[in-house]
């Protein structure tokens, strides 16, 4: 699996004085996205750090290019772009309706617990790559 959508409703918590959603929280909307790209393909982070392996995000970047409100009914559109043992690069579009409200990119290294490049193990590989 390579692109999944998901569904996100902005909270109040999640925005500033003005109404508008934060500009951090989209940092979080895409990690949620990354996160459950990684679950439907059939991996678990949970997994992953129990058996020593981390991803760290590496590089990030966002164009904002609309503002998104409390109460909005959002989709965040997650795809991997490049895939490797050792590394992972994501494509992000948050929209509302048809509507593009911003799109990012990250690039996602694995790291063992001494926080130097690893690579996953060939059947976390062989799942992810399906």
């Amino acid at each position: 699996m390579n692109s999944i959508e998901i569904d996100i409703r902005v909270r109040y918590a999640e925005t500033d004085a003005m109404g508008y959603l934060h500009h951090a929280q989209y940092f979080v909307y895409f990690e949620m996205g990354r996160t459950e790209l990684l679950r439907r393909s059939g991996v678990s982070y949970r997994e992953l750090e129990e058996r020593g392996f981390f991803y760290v995000v590496a590089r990030v970047e966002c164009k904002f290019r609309l503002p998104a409100r409390y109460d909005d009914q959002l989709v965040l559109r997650t795809t991997v772009e490049r895939f490797s043992p050792v590394r992972v690069d994501h494509r992000y579009e948050l929209l509302r309706d048809a509507a593009l409200l911003a799109e990012a990119r990250s690039t996602l290294a694995c790291v063992g617990r001494d926080g130097r490049v690893v690579g996953l193990p060939d059947d976390v590989v062989a799942r992810l790559g399906a």
